[in-house]
């Protein structure tokens, strides 16, 4: 007999792997270059990028390194630097700076490799001055509760920052700078991941302050004072400091989920992709998900429905949790019990949300049992405390660390009725 949670968790992980450093830097990467090598790695996989690109090219010349806490792995010929996300700390801002001084005064034999994951922004702070380190913290802490998307949330950060949109590769003209990265982001927008410090930033100040005022967000006034002035304006695609700068992207959403369908159809699961970057509320696409699963045509073998992209909670209530819970919670309202459906969703770097749990599951009788435990799903998902909700059950998803950053996966187990 089938075991849904198990046959969903090893699709999870199979796809997870997919996505690892060393399996998708290798080809991404050409033969090394002449000169000196400068590596500049940040973000959740930062290490184990520059780990795997030092068993392809040997070591670097010099550089750095700045990770989450606990995302670390064993890199030779690099400083490593563990900092916090998803609000910067004093760690981030020492690994900003120090990114900055290497790039600076490099000639044209010289290359930097610049290694971008999902975190990067957080990871790699260096505000322009009025801005405190104190201030950008304030204000990440406004933006990732508003719901706003990375998107949005990146503009602001590219035209606060000394590194962000354009501003590290232009430092470090006339050296060649390529980048290699793993894409967190709908759309895989160079200028997106990581905030850019090596891309060209086609948005303005003016959409900066347009975003202020579209979440609602209470900036500080050294925040205002900034994004008026022109100092805070990213560089512009055309810039002839970003003409010796190329751009790779070797792992994306769109191959978590392709990895996930090869998974299931190698285990005689038929799927359906219900999209690649999807986006909006948790709880919203979560709603329409039950709709869709609980209307899939009469079948005679399971079906897998997966979808990709990253989803976004905005916070109301006092609880905790991260996206993908929020999603199964809503999900579980919706499928209202039905008997053939089991779900998971996780985020592929192993942290939903803030806290050290990659997701979670739901089965058909995830509600009564809830219930039996004294858990309310309706209140949960008020109070946005998933967390707490997929604790108690024992239906979390913990995978520590993954090190590979491609956004969130979610999989719809529907079994045949007869």
């Amino acid at each position: 007999m089938l075991d849904a949670p198990q046959l969903l968790r090893d699709v999870y992980l199979s796809a997870v792997d997919a996505c690892h450093p060393r399996r998708v830097i290798p080809p991404a990467l050409p033969k090394r270059p002449p000169g000196r090598i400068v590596g500049i790695a940040a973000g959740k996989a930062a290490a184990s990028m520059a780990a795997a690109v030092e068993d392809c090219w040997g070591s670097f010349d010099g550089g750095i390194v700045v990770t989450r806490h606990g995302h670390d792995a064993d890199v030779a010929s690099l400083s490593v630097i563990r900092a916090a996300h998803p609000v910067p700390d004093e760690a981030g801002l020492s690994a900003g700076l120090a990114a900055l001084g290497l790039v600076e005064g490099l000639d044209a034999e010289d290359t930097v490799l610049a290694l971008l994951s999902g975190g990067g922004s957080a990871l790699l702070a260096a505000p322009l001055s009025p801005v405190s380190l104190e201030e950008k913290r304030h204000l990440t802490r406004a933006l990732v509760l508003s719901g706003a998307p990375i998107e949005d949330i990146n503009c602001l950060r590219r035209h606060l920052s000394a590194i962000k949109g354009g501003r590290l590769a232009a430092l470090a003209y006339p050296a060649q700078v390529l980048t290699v990265a793993i894409s967190d982001v709908v759309g895989d927008d160079p200028s997106v991941i990581a905030s850019g410090p090596t891309s060209a930033d086609p948005s303005t100040r003016e959409d900066a302050i347009a975003i202020l005022a579209k979440y609602r967000i209470a900036a500080p006034d050294a925040v205002h004072r900034l994004l008026s002035d022109a100092r805070s304006e990213t560089v512009k695609p055309g810039d002839l400091r970003l003409s010796r700068s190329t751009f790779v992207c070797c792992a994306r959403g769109a191959d978590l989920v392709a990895a996930a369908c090869d998974a299931a159809q190698r285990r005689g699961i038929r799927t359906q992709v219900l999209g690649v970057n999807l986006q909006g509320l948790a709880r919203d696409v979560g709603r329409a998900h039950g709709e869709i699963a609980r209307h899939v045509d009469e079948l005679n073998a399971p079906v897998l429905l997966v979808s990709g992209g990253e989803l976004t909670v905005n916070v109301q209530g006092h609880g905790n949790g991260g996206p993908n819970r929020e999603y199964l919670l809503a999900l579980a309202q919706s499928l209202r019990g039905d008997p053939h459906i089991w779900a998971l969703a996780a985020d592929s770097d192993g942290i939903d949300g803030s806290d050290d749990v990659a997701g979670g599951w739901i089965s058909p009788d995830t509600l009564v049992r809830a219930r039996s435990l004294g858990l309310d799903a309706r209140d949960a998902l008020d109070r946005n405390d998933s967390a707490r909700f997929f604790r108690t059950l024992g239906q979390e998803i913990i995978t520590g660390p993954s090190r590979t950053n491609v956004n969130d996966l979610r999989a719809i187990l529907v079994l045949p009725s007869r």
